[in-house]
């Protein structure tokens, strides 16, 4: 907002000086003996005119203040022609009378131009206040939603560690050290706007790793990751909530492979799918498999990739496939990037 004032504030400065070098041109121009006092006392008084007015239209534009406005308001109507006999230096022959008159005529256009000017801004600073205010409400919106990461993991797992450390099992400091990765990637490094992908598999992969804390198994989730990670940079605690489902509503035994993730990176175009069995419905707390946070998922990609990605949930019987694609990724970005930029 600052900036927006300190622009207009810059444009004032410009045409003033444009305006009188104008004047004092023209002045010139006409071999008046006494151009620079003319000059000077003309842009004086209308500078009084326009700027007087503006200083009312901002503190008096109530309808309360309507009175105050008009006695204000005339006030300066008469003082002008009193201020621009004193500051002139009137020549030989110059009737001060006449002078007077043509510059209660050209006091009205300088009262609109200063009505002009405190309306545009205040136009220009009402939207960009709004615009600032729906970006908060978004932000705040999308902080809502990426808090919303089952609770339950984290108790489970704390639950399986306090195991595992009672049993002096040798993957106690590793999972202790995966619990310490997730958490500081949840509270710290995900309050970025944008992530690179790369840090974001390895979210991915110690929340992996924790959940296997439940199986006695070979891995039961098969993850297949090609293109370059390292240049894609997307929304943080993006996929988490499909792999949090997959795990929510598969058997409660699963085989070596049973969840099936894949990541594919090609240009700018980001393909997430997501495979799991879907267990006997007496097994599940919801009534359709990927019940929990699918519409927090809707929402936060509309928020974040309006119209530019795409979002589609098959439920086959046995197996739940969920395919996420994300376009325009890296212009994405940098149009978020810019756009951060301007608010600053």
């Amino acid at each position: 907002m600052n900036r927006i004032k300190r622009i207009f504030t810059v444009i004032h400065i410009v045409l003033w000086t444009l305006f009188s070098l104008l004047v004092g041109l023209q002045m010139a121009t006409d071999r008046d003996p006494h151009w620079l006092a003319t000059t000077v006392g003309f842009i004086v008084t209308c500078l009084f005119v326009f700027y007087g007015h503006f200083y009312l239209l901002t503190h008096f534009s109530g309808k309360r203040k309507k009175r105050a406005y008009f006695l204000r308001l005339s006030a300066i109507i008469v003082t002008v022609p009193f201020l621009f006999m004193m500051l002139h230096k009137r020549p030989d022959g110059w009737d001060p009378v006449l002078g007077s008159m043509a510059l209660l005529f050209i006091a009205p256009v300088f009262l609109f131009l200063s009505w002009l000017a405190r309306v545009t801004e205040n136009l220009v600073l009402n939207t960009v206040e709004k615009e600032q205010l729906e970006k908060q409400a978004v932000e705040a919106e999308l902080y809502y939603l990426k808090s919303q990461i089952n609770p339950h993991f984290l108790f489970n797992t704390l639950n399986n560690i306090h195991t595992l450390v009672y049993k002096q099992a040798a993957t106690a400091p590793e999972a202790v050290l995966r619990l310490a990765s997730l958490m500081r990637y949840m509270i710290y490094e995900s309050n970025a706007h944008t992530v690179p992908l790369s840090k974001e598999l390895d979210y991915l992969h110690d929340y992996i790793g924790l959940q296997q804390l439940r199986y006695k198994n070979s891995p039961v989730v098969d993850m297949k990751i090609t293109g370059d990670t390292d240049a894609c940079y997307i929304a943080p605690l993006l996929f988490i909530h499909f792999l949090e489902n997959a795990y929510e509503h598969s058997p409660g035994r699963l085989e070596p492979g049973d969840i099936l993730v894949k990541i594919h990176v090609k240009e700018n175009t980001l393909i997430f799918i997501c495979q799991n069995p879907v267990a006997p419905k007496q097994e599940t707390s919801l009534d359709e498999p990927g019940g929990i946070g699918l519409p927090n998922i809707r929402k936060r990609l509309q928020l974040l990739y309006p119209d530019t990605h795409t979002l589609e949930i098959t439920d086959a019987g046995e197996r739940y496939a969920v395919t996420l694609g994300i376009h325009d990724l890296h212009l994405q970005f940098h149009e978020r990037k810019d756009h951060l930029l301007y608010h600053r």
